[in-house]
């Protein structure tokens, strides 16, 4: 199935509660194809805004980037399947065995209540960490996208469907894993906008062209003066590189 512009897109929900949250939904539903629910507003609301979305018909991405002993990330995964996100992420520094046994235990939770399986994704190495951060304050040596080829394949060994990972390394993941495994891109930023906290960062346009999956953008939407024509002016770019990929 081919996505549309719109359906790759992801808005962040980055905001403090359910009526700040409320605004931009009701501005933005037939605009975009998702939404990302991260540990800021489910932190404030816990999982009614997970039920307002689905009340609303609208998909659920839960950033909440699981890392933990195996066994609680593995119960957390059938959580989230039984919530009916449509992804969810675990942190790759989590391990092999971590990711192995959340992608069997979320994929037998979804399949004996009769709903699908959510996406399974692993985070990579954070757009807002470049190498000197990676090698002095995290203390893994080497370049960032030596290890962020590195997760990616351990998460596909480990039965996960795709990766969060920066655009600057959507080009070496495709030649490592393959056409079908999804690339979930953040620190995406229109030309007109700020770039912020993202260090890693490229145009919905370029993002499209050099393999993304989906697209997540915050900031230049949700803080935006009209949150729909950015939007709208997102889809547009991401359009010229779908016709223009590689």
């Amino acid at each position: 199935m081919t996505l549309s512009a719109k359906e790759r897109l992801i808005v962040a929900l980055d905001v403090p509660d359910l009526q700040s949250a409320e605004s931009l939904i009701e501005k933005l539903t037939g605009h975009v194809g998702m939404w990302k629910v991260g540990m800021q507003l489910y932190t404030a609301e816990g999982p009614k805004i997970i039920d307002f979305l689905h009340e609303r018909g609208e998909k659920v991405f839960l950033d909440l980037k699981f890392h933990d002993i195996p066994n609680t990330v593995k119960k957390a995964g059938e959580v989230a399947a039984r919530m009916g996100v449509y992804m969810f992420n675990v942190h790759a520094a989590g391990g092999m065995e971590m990711m192995r046994q959340t992608a069997i235990s979320t994929r037998e939770a979804a399949e004996k209540m009769g709903k699908p399986c959510p996406l399974l994704l692993a985070v990579t190495v954070l757009t807002s960490i470049d190498e000197r951060t990676l090698n002095e304050d995290v203390g893994i040596s080497g370049k960032v996208e030596t290890q962020v080829v590195k997760w990616a394949k351990m998460a596909q060994e480990a039965g996960l469907d795709g990766v969060v990972a920066s655009p600057r390394e959507i080009e070496v993941i495709r030649q490592q894993c393959g056409d079908q495994f999804a690339i979930v891109t953040p620190g995406v930023r229109p030309d007109w906008a700020a770039k912020n906290d993202q260090k890693r960062t490229m145009t919905p346009e370029d993002a499209l062209r050099v393999g993304a999956t989906y697209v997540v953008v915050g900031r230049p939407i949700t803080q935006a003066s009209d949150p729909v024509q950015a939007a709208q002016m997102i889809c547009e770019s991401m359009e010229k590189g779908m016709n223009t990929s590689c």
